[in-house]
């Protein structure tokens, strides 16, 4: 698998594996050798102009790197060893501890030793905060670092960031770079930058190898340097051409010095080192001196001093972003930046827009005062009162209507007075009306004895016997289901039509199998969790402008 942090490597110092005498690891070379080695970059930053006002006293550079060892001559006393956050048991004393970034550590802040003899950084009176972030190529724990996962390793450097900011470094250097972003990584550095910290990458050094018509001739982007707020840094020769490992794309801002810049190791020894990485370090030296002289300044008011002063006049490319720094000039301007303080305005301080109050017309309706609201008021409590005696009137009313004496009950009727004994019927006479003017049949006549009472019958009161209905036990009514006789008849069955399943004859065959042709491997496809290796060419002519990595154990950087 391809990692991203696998550029880290790629921006790790190409070359930068020689001694100042020679292209074999020997001891270092005489002091007047070095500072006469050195000069060409001093000289093209202009740093002797800026050593007049200050050489980076008070300030904190912090190096997020493979470690820095405090012990070498050029160091002592300048640096201040932070956490290790690889999480690799690999001491200190390990001689392939700490190698490129001691190299970055003398670049920015060596101060020589002895009568001036060794390396003299950019700003050699500042200190250093080392903070181990990532293993050197040839560090025990390497393996076990690359087999880690992506997010711990960014996490490591959002860490490094973290405790860069609050633990008084005014500028962070990172002369390393992944092929991917980090959310994580980007929030450190915006913290870093909001608390007034100067932060600085290197742009890479996939210039030679990946830039091409696919990409529109770019190189691609590396981070931490692609991050809103860092200050990307491309790589030069000692004649101001841009190196040919220069990653050339849209995030190089500056470039410095990248071609056989000397640096002191881990080892005590000086080295030639090639890379964006040395670069980078030259460029976080100026940022110290700005710093130093102008504490409180912003980190955006230093990347503009550095942009606006580079050795391209306004002009922009790719390649080396808007030129090579100079360091007296950027102090100079960030002199003229401090300095500068809003103008004034052309109007007074007691001006008003529009006129101020006295130009508001007035308004259209007089204010009422508080007698009208008094009114309101009265007249408001009057329509509450008639609403109340409205809806108690309409109460009332029906309260009346509802208070009427309900009828009484019917009286029940009287007893019937029973009727009285029937006289018993005598003979009827032969034929004529009877005595009372009855006339029988055959002229029967009234029956002895009887007689009509006198006057008018009595009449009983007519008493209305209420109509009561006997209920009629009525049998419910169940509707007898209608069963049809089932008509009986033999189910219709068709034969079923059985098809005979088609069997094609098989021809054993032996199955075709094509062979493929064989494939020369290449040490790209073939790598371990498929990285791409990291490459250098097998041969380069020692040219200062491509110096490469020698055959003895190499040191490496960006």
């Amino acid at each position: 698998m391809l990692r991203a942090r696998l550029a880290v490597l790629a921006a790790l110092c190409l070359a930068g594996a020689m001694t100042v005498a020679g292209t074999v690891p020997a001891v270092a070379a005489p002091g007047d050798d070095i500072r006469d080695s050195q000069q060409w970059v001093l000289d093209m930053l202009d740093v002797s102009g800026a050593w007049q006002s200050t050489q980076g006293q008070g300030v904190t550079v912090a190096v997020i790197d493979s470690g820095v060892n405090p012990s070498v001559s050029d160091l002592a006393g300048s640096v201040r060893s932070g956490p290790d956050l690889t999480g690799l048991k690999t001491s200190p004393g390990n001689a392939n501890w700490g190698v490129h970034g001691t190299w970055m550590a003398s670049i920015i802040a060596g101060h020589g030793h002895d009568d001036g003899s060794g390396i003299t950084g950019v700003a050699p009176r500042a200190r250093l905060l080392s903070i181990r972030v990532i293993p050197d190529k040839g560090d025990p724990g390497y393996q076990a670092y690359d087999s880690e996962a992506e997010a711990r390793i960014q996490q490591s450097l959002a860490t490094g960031i973290m405790d860069a900011a609050t633990n008084g470094a005014t500028v962070i250097s990172m002369s390393i770079g992944y092929t991917a972003p980090s959310s994580q990584v980007r929030a450190a550095i915006q913290y870093a930058v909001s608390h007034g910290v100067v932060v600085v990458a290197s742009s890479g050094n996939s210039g030679m190898d990946l830039r091409g018509e696919e990409s529109g001739g770019l190189a691609p982007v590396s981070f931490p340097a692609e991050y809103p707020g860092v200050l990307s840094v491309g790589a030069v020769n000692a004649d101001g051409a841009v190196a040919s490992f220069s990653s050339n794309n849209l995030s190089v801002q500056v470039a410095a010095p990248g071609v056989n810049v000397p640096a002191q190791g881990r080892d005590g020894a000086y080295w030639l080192v090639s890379g964006t990485s040395p670069a980078c370090a030259l460029v976080a030296g100026v940022a110290a001196l700005i710093k130093s002289r102008y504490p409180g300044m912003s980190p955006q008011l230093v990347d503009d001093a550095i942009t606006t002063t580079a050795s391209s006049s306004g002009s922009y490319n790719p390649d080396t972003g808007f030129g090579t720094i100079d360091a007296t000039k950027a102090l100079q301007k960030a002199g003229q930046l401090a300095a500068q303080r809003p103008g004034s305005s052309p109007e007074a301080a007691s001006a008003r827009f529009g006129g101020g109050p006295a130009a508001v017309p007035a308004a259209p309706v007089a204010p009422r005062g508080n007698g009208h609201l008094i009114a309101f008021g009265l007249l408001g409590v009057l329509a509450l009162l008639l609403m109340i005696g409205g809806i108690w009137g309409l109460a009332r009313r029906r309260g009346d209507a509802g208070s009427e004496p309900a009828a009484g009950p019917v009286p029940a009727a009287g007893p019937v007075p029973a009727a009285g004994p029937v006289p018993a019927a005598g003979p009827v006479p032969a034929g004529g009306p009877g005595a009372a003017g009855y006339w029988g049949p055959g002229g029967y006549g009234a029956s002895a004895g009887y007689a009509p009472p006198a006057g008018p019958l009595p009449q009983a009161p007519y008493r209305e016997t209420p109509y009561r209905e006997a209920p009629h036990p009525e049998t419910p009514y169940l509707e007898t289901p209608y069963l049809e006789t089932p008509h009986w008849e033999a189910p219709h069955r068709e034969a079923a039509h059985r098809e005979t399943p088609y069997l094609e004859a098989v021809t054993p065959e032996a199955p075709h199998r094509e062979a493929a042709p064989p494939e020369a491997v290449t040490p790209e496809a073939v790598t371990p969790e498929g990285r791409l290796p990291l490459e250098r060419p097998a041969s380069e002519s020692p040219d200062p402008e491509q110096v490469w990595p020698a055959p003895w154990p190499e040191p490496w950087g960006q």
